[in-house]
């Protein structure tokens, strides 16, 4: 996914890339092996411009996951949305990016981002957009996929879906480690 600097210094231009399949598997195999997998082609759609010498993209990402919860265990569809704006200055033949791995990706994609993803440098007529799209979708990528933020998950005692039937079992207070201490505190209090 190119992006060329010389087209948008003539005039502005919106681009609209599908993300394909084989494309998100390589570079979200362990997503996948989570179990969740792409429910549709997911988009990247961009506005870009240039300001003096530096390219200004804005733009959003949309696509669905078809996840497992991660309390109840029952298949949802997730929503991934994520705006983002990116400034990129050019960097001079005699510059150098601030951290060594920059220079690697100035090299590989003609762009590095700088610490946040709204700042970053680009150098040639070309700039390659799929480590950012990588980052940007990474962000949004849930850590541990809810169907609901209030799901209150499987019981533990009989193992059904508390979503779905609400069971009569008690709930197991786990024993903890610090039983024996306030046992030993009560005694002592009690004592004097």
């Amino acid at each position: 996914m190119k992006l060329p600097i010389e087209h948008l210094k003539k005039s502005p231009d919106a681009f609209r890339f599908v993300i394909e399949r084989g494309w998100w598997s390589e570079r979200f195999a362990d997503v996948e092996d989570s179990g969740a997998r792409l429910a549709e082609e997911p988009t990247m759609e961009i506005r870009a411009r240039t300001a003096g010498e530096s390219v200004h993209l804005e733009g959003e990402f949309r696509g669905m996951l078809d996840a497992e919860c991660g309390r109840c265990t029952r298949r949802y569809r997730h929503a991934l949305r994520e705006s983002f704006r990116l400034v990129l200055a050019p960097l001079g033949d005699g510059e150098t990016p601030p951290d060594p791995e920059g220079l690697q990706d100035l090299e590989r994609s003609g762009m590095c981002l700088g610490k946040d993803l709204e700042t970053g440098w680009y150098r040639g007529p070309e700039i390659e957009l799929d480590a950012f799209f990588v980052e940007i979708i990474s962000l949004e990528i849930p850590m541990q996929p809810l169907c609901r933020d209030e799901c209150p998950g499987l019981c533990p005692v009989c193992g059904s879906n508390r979503t779905e039937n609400n069971c009569n079992c008690d709930d197991i207070k786990p024993s903890s480690p610090f039983a024996a201490l306030a046992a030993l505190k009560e005694k002592t209090e009690g004592s004097s």
